[in-house]
């Protein structure tokens, strides 16, 4: 049976609370079953061809999406055993380690990452949102430009880089960056979202809403996204239609601080 090498299990992160998007790398969970069924067909792989590092690189990547984080490691870390020089398995690792809050353990495997291959953009990748998280952004800058050199069709590493630009203050490049990662990848919520916050900052409110709108039409249940789409609404002076968002953020997360912010400042209660 042929075996698939597992991709890095995710790159691309959401805005965080206030747009600086310090939160760690995602790995989406899937609840359909189909990972579960994969695992069992990997473990056979396994069982058949026990030296096979790309079987346990891809089971553990398997095992990370629904959540199974201990054995996802275990999986790695056999990987890496069978093959030191499997930089996927090194970097699948690492962001399950930033998944259960072990990120000196994660930077060292981005560092093992590139040594084994210094052309495997997502370990640059990666580290450079290890590195932004740790607001070292010296760094997370550095990697994330060589990131787009190596893969420069991919929109994730547009995305981080224009979280930096815009946590510096920098809003036209982030806007910049936030539109190739569009371009590169127009279904993804988080760069709409992050865009719009910039336009708020410079003053382009309909583009702004634009954006808000877009996103949340991805995804709706991103409390930022409401209470950005409020403070552009609140910004052009329309006080019902900024209650709504930033009302519509509190339901998602009654600790959105934004949007209670919003809502104290034009007079609403939450």
């Amino acid at each position: 049976m042929m075996v698939v090498a597992a991709t890095l299990l995710a790159g691309c992160e959401t805005v965080s609370r206030g747009g600086a998007g310090a939160g760690v790398a995602e790995i989406t969970e899937d609840r359909s079953g189909a990972q579960q069924t994969n695992i069992s067909s990997l473990t056979e792989v396994i069982k058949a061809s026990p030296n096979d590092a790309n079987a346990y690189n891809t089971r553990g990547a398997a095992y990370a999406r629904i959540g199974r984080f201990s054995d996802a490691i275990g999986d790695f870390t056999k990987a890496v055993e069978i093959n030191p020089g499997l930089a996927a398995a090194y970097t699948n690792r690492a962001l399950a380690l930033r998944q259960t809050g072990r990120n000196d353990q994660a930077l060292v495997d981005f560092n093992r990452a590139v040594q084994a291959d210094p052309n495997y953009g997502p370990a640059y990748l990666g580290r450079a949102n290890l590195y932004r998280a740790q607001n070292s952004f010296n760094e997370a800058f550095a990697d994330l430009s060589q990131a787009i050199r190596l893969s420069p069709e991919s929109a994730q590493p547009y995305h981080a880089r224009g979280l930096i630009y815009q946590r510096q203050g920098q809003h036209p490049q982030a806007i910049n960056d936030f539109d190739a990662a569009i371009d590169r990848d127009p279904f993804a919520a988080a760069p709409y979202l992050a865009r719009g916050q910039s336009l708020v900052v410079t003053g382009k409110l309909d583009q702004a809403i634009e954006d808000f709108n877009a996103g949340l039409n991805v995804d709706n249940r991103s409390a930022d996204g409401w209470a950005g789409l409020g403070l552009a609404w609140e910004r052009k002076g329309d006080r019902a239609k900024a209650q709504e968002n930033y009302q519509r953020a509190l339901t998602i997360d009654q600790g959105n601080a934004a949007a209670r912010a919003g809502l104290q400042r034009i007079g609403a209660r939450a």
